[in-house]
């Protein structure tokens, strides 16, 4: 969601879902107390995301010892993954290179030169851009036998190992409640913005047999989703 909504109405309601960081985009003054017109539900703040990321490439390819962080920085939040990423590295025995891409070019280069070190994984960092890019970078993921974890579903149905994210279905069920509060009178700047408390696990066994990895039964069994 655009900033520009505020500026357009400061007396319609508005409740939004997936927005990364409300207040770094200037939405609400607070979480707790939005103020405004303005409240919803963020997708991917939570700094314990990027922890979940690593341990799951991990848990998936145990042989990773360097990995790449694509990050869009048209995205704020990429500070706070980026930051939780490099705090865990040491104790998953990992080297992290994280590498700012804003095109399909710098999305390609960075992929190519990366791939070229051994025991290479990849996180990709949520953003516009990059689920826009998804089917280019699944394919060189594949291309290059390197195993990579995402934040949406959409990476694996395009061909990508395995995604962690939040329900993006519940998320829309919340706001649901958070409308129907403010039809029934409820004022939005006194309705909290709240972060996922539900997340889902996918992972794609084609995707993992192609660059000859084997899923860990107990991650399979702990999966909400597996594409065969």
């Amino acid at each position: 969601m655009s900033v520009d909504f505020k500026q357009k109405t400061r007396t319609i309601p508005i409740v939004f879902v997936q927005v990364a960081d409300p207040i770094e985009s200037g939405l609400v003054e607070s979480l707790a107390r939005p103020a405004g017109n303005i409240t919803g539900f963020m997708a991917y703040a939570q700094a314990s995301m990027g922890e979940k990321w690593l341990e799951l490439l991990k848990d998936i390819a145990p042989r990773v010892r360097q990995v790449l962080v694509l990050v869009d920085p048209q995205n704020p939040t990429w500070m706070t993954h980026v930051s939780t990423i490099e705090k865990v590295a040491p104790s998953f025995a990992v080297q992290l290179t994280a590498v700012h891409v804003r095109n399909p070019a710098e999305i390609a280069g960075s992929i190519e030169e990366f791939a070229a070190r051994p025991n290479a994984g990849m996180i990709v960092l949520p953003s516009v851009m990059t689920e826009k890019q998804r089917e280019l970078i699944a394919t060189l993921a594949a291309k290059h036998r390197m195993p990579a974890v995402y934040a949406i579903r959409a990476f694996v149905e395009s061909g990508g190992l395995a995604y962690y994210g939040a329900d993006w279905v519940d998320l829309y069920r919340r706001a649901a409640s958070y409308v129907d509060h403010i039809l029934k009178g409820a004022e939005p700047a006194d309705l909290p913005v709240q972060q996922p408390t539900k997340f889902l696990l996918g992972i794609n066994l084609k995707a993992a047999k192609a660059i000859d990895l084997e899923v860990p039964p107990s991650l399979l069994a702990a999966a909400d989703e597996v594409i065969e």
